[in-house]
């Protein structure tokens, strides 16, 4: 009989002489990398739509986590609102914002240092 109970012992707890304890479960993760493309048509979209924070950034080809980074400094020019705890960008808003990158992208400047296409002196 007691070896009856010793493997009933054995089959609930596992081995009596096991070192390994069970491993807590991972925590997910964000992802934190870029998105894929956006997959609707962003210029099909009425003004008045609006984009989760996911959606916009696939738009803008930048990662979630640097508009998370823009929302902490109210003064970005990529306006957002939050509705029920959820920030949610405008299509207009997200619009203005790539006109506004479209302008202010510099060209590449010429190696030397004058910037006038001259040579630098011997």
């Amino acid at each position: 009989m007691p070896e009856k109970e010793e493997e009933t012992r054995t089959e609930l707890f596992g081995p009596a002489d096991s070192s390994e304890t069970p491993r807590a479960a991972k925590s997910p993760r964000k992802n934190r990398g870029m998105p894929p493309p956006a997959t609707f048509d962003f210029d099909a979209l009425p003004n008045s739509s609006n984009l989760t924070a996911l959606e916009a950034a696939a738009v803008i080809r930048r990662t979630p986590g640097a508009l998370e980074q823009w929302r902490r400094d109210p003064n970005h020019p990529l306006k957002w609102r939050y509705v029920d705890g959820r920030p949610l960008y405008r299509v207009d808003a997200v619009r203005d914002y790539l006109a506004k990158c479209d302008k202010t992208t510099r060209r590449p400047q010429p190696h030397n240092g004058h910037g006038d296409g001259r040579g630098a002196r011997p």
